[in-house]
């Protein structure tokens, strides 16, 4: 690995790149309380769910009050004001979002969208002649490769910069949100063993070119050296869609499925250990397969296994959403299923995710 000297190529980098790596703030108009001894409650970054319980008959209403409840990095991808970050930074729709530029100069910004599928988010903010991050290429990583990890960490510490390799392609993780306690599956990940701390999440990763080639996502708790990055590939066609549509637009089969293993092979007592198992879930809403889908156009049913898409096995490793991500709206593909143990071939135009 390099070593990092006062004429190492990296201080320049950081240099040139820091103006355009910014702080988001995330605030809520949330109800406040006191209680008998005198204290407010919630305080500044807690939540009303983390009041304790055994408190609430005790508490005392005083109205409402802006609160700073979480925080992120970002970083901007167009001289007018195109922001980069994570979906999990932005994740509520209720909540007000405030992008800090240069740790002083503060704009009110507008979610253009979510991507839940990468977790990636797109902000505009009202600036002109902005410092911009220009993007990389990310399937051309490879292994050992320096990485350079830009952010807000943990929220409270400007200009946070750490040092690595790129030490693996095309990982899968669970992350976890700690505002939501909601999961997510990534997939394609980069991991890097440049330091992500939570308030890195939705800086920019960077490559010896000074261009991002990826979105610092998450990191594995109980682990040391081990953190994540989104592959800035998946952020360049979701501005591409903003550019061009003024939203994100994604392929959309329309239906309800789990990923087959060997487990649930036993489990169902299934033929296979491999694809999408179509079925329903017992909520209201729950059906298999979505009235006026392209799913339900080709006709599959509730406990058809999908087998393959267009020639392309579908298993733990390449999962059907990551075959749809890369087909396009609109697109006439093949489905090869399962029924009664019987395979078919069924064809349907893809829809477009609503």
């Amino acid at each position: 690995m390099e070593k990092y000297t006062k004429n190492s190529q990296i201080p320049k980098i950081v240099k040139k790149l820091l103006p355009a790596v910014v702080s988001i703030s995330v605030s809520k108009m949330l109800p406040i309380f006191e209680n008998p001894f005198g204290e407010q409650l919630p305080k500044r970054g807690m939540l009303p769910q983390q009041i304790p319980p055994s408190i609430f008959p005790f508490l005392i209403p005083k109205g409402k009050k802006k609160i700073k409840i979480g925080g992120g990095s970002g970083f901007i991808v167009d001289p007018s004001g195109i922001v980069l970050t994570n979906r999990h930074v932005v994740a509520d729709p209720h909540a007000e979002y405030v992008v800090v530029v240069n740790e002083e100069e503060k704009y009110p910004a507008k979610i253009l969208a979510r991507d839940p599928i990468h977790d990636i988010a797109i902000l505009k903010i009202n600036g002109k002649n902005l410092p911009v991050v220009e993007l990389g290429d990310s399937s051309k990583l490879e292994l050992g490769q320096t990485a350079i990890a830009i952010g807000n960490a943990l929220g409270t510490f400007q200009n946070t910069v750490s040092v690595g390799v790129v030490s693996g392609l095309s990982r899968e993780i669970t992350a976890g949100d700690i505002m939501t306690q909601q999961t997510t599956k990534l997939r394609g990940l980069i991991q890097t063993d440049a330091a992500i701390n939570p308030g890195n999440s939705g800086g920019p990763l960077i490559d010896m070119e000074g261009k991002a080639i990826g979105i610092n996502a998450a990191m594995v708790f109980m682990a040391e050296n081990i953190g994540f990055a989104l592959p800035i590939n998946n952020a360049k066609k979701d501005l591409a869609d903003i550019k061009k549509y003024g939203k994100i637009r994604q392929p959309f089969l329309g239906l309800r499925y789990v990923l087959l293993n060997k487990e649930l092979k036993e489990k169902f007592n299934l033929p296979t250990d491999h694809g999408a198992f179509v079925i329903s879930e017992p909520i209201p809403g729950g059906q298999a397969v979505i009235p006026g889908g392209a799913a339900q156009k080709a006709g599959i049913k509730d406990g058809d296994i999908i087998l393959e898409i267009k020639n392309e096995k579908i298993t733990q490793k390449n999962p059907l959403e990551d075959i749809l991500q890369k087909c396009k709206i609109g697109q006439r593909v093949n489905l090869k299923i399962l029924r009664n143990n019987r395979e078919m071939i069924l064809k349907t135009i893809l829809g477009e995710r609503e």
